[in-house]
């Protein structure tokens, strides 16, 4: 077999893992974890059956004890603990979805500012995503930025972090805006959905609906010149279209906010997209030089 062939082999492999949701890789050799187990139960000391003397305990005890608490399960407090998280997740499904977005509507609503609006996401307990995230991806940059950068979804490093565009695609967009003559802290980077899906999913209509009152009302207090949507989820939400990335991308698009505010969108190519494809740079490069020339007011 040809190294071409191999080194195909592995990227078809790499790429399968993620599409999984495989976040890591733990050995470098396969495990037999069912030798393991087998090891492990025949080194535990073999218990030996002992007569039940419950009834006779209880019959042969004082009646002053009669009342006595009974002997508490070690693992209660866990079970406790988990059913204290599963209860909000329940709560809010038995919440109409109308419901549930008007109020994600009131709290956005009420931000004056972007410090009030991170508050009012945070203590919003109506999207699921929130209780399986690790951290909330609120946003990153600058807040008085002319160019406002929207991903789709919070990756790993995203959610580990608590900061949009964090790891190896973080690293890829600072180099595309360094190619502009722009740093990473003159724009200001944002999600369509601040929490990550588990297992890297794609976000269901109903999580993105929930988040999107908080979205609009972070665009409108930004007030960016450009927006420029990366990758096919973002894309499609912000500008409203259902057609794949790679006919949106290169295009202007406009998005008119609650409060007659009007921004430009250039839909391109995520920035981890363009790490699996690095022959796809060319046409993300092109989109961004059209952000470049709208930012210096030549309209493109």
């Amino acid at each position: 077999m040809s190294d071409t062939a191999i080194t195909a082999n592995w990227e078809d492999l790499i790429r399968f893992y993620a599409e999984a949701g495989v976040d890591s890789a733990l050995h470098d050799a396969p495990v037999d974890r069912f030798a393991e187990a087998a090891a492990l139960a025949a080194a535990q000391p073999k218990r030996v059956a002992q007569p039940d003397t419950t009834m006779r305990n209880n019959a042969a005890a004082p009646a002053g004890n009669a009342q006595q608490a009974p002997r508490q399960n070690p693992a209660l407090p866990a079970n406790q603990q988990q059913r204290a998280q599963q209860a909000p997740i329940a709560a809010q499904a038995s919440i109409a979805p109308e419901v549930l977005l008007e109020e994600a509507r009131k709290l956005a609503s009420s931000a004056d500012n972007l410090d009030m609006l991170q508050q009012a996401m945070a203590g919003f307990d109506g999207c699921r995503l929130k209780f399986t995230a690790k951290n909330i991806c609120f946003a990153d940059g600058s807040a008085n930025a002319d160019l406002m950068v929207i991903g789709d979804t919070p990756g790993r490093d995203d959610d580990l972090e608590g900061v949009p565009f964090s790891g190896p695609a973080g690293h890829m967009l600072e180099r595309i805006l360094a190619a502009i003559n722009l740093k990473r802290e003159q724009a200001y980077l944002a999600n369509t959905l601040p929490w990550r899906p588990p297992g890297n999913r794609p976000a269901t209509p109903l999580e993105i609906d929930l988040c999107r009152p908080f979205l609009n009302r972070q665009i409108e207090l930004v007030a960016p010149k450009v927006i420029v949507a990366l990758g096919d989820p973002a894309a499609k939400a912000l500008t409203g279209s259902r057609e794949p990335i790679y006919k949106l991308r290169g295009n202007w698009h406009s998005l008119t906010t609650a409060g007659a505010q009007t921004v430009a969108i250039m839909p391109s190519l995520h920035p981890d997209y363009l790490l699996r494809t690095p022959a796809q740079k060319r046409f993300a490069w092109e989109d961004w030089l059209m952000v470049k020339m709208r930012l210096e007011g030549i309209e493109v």
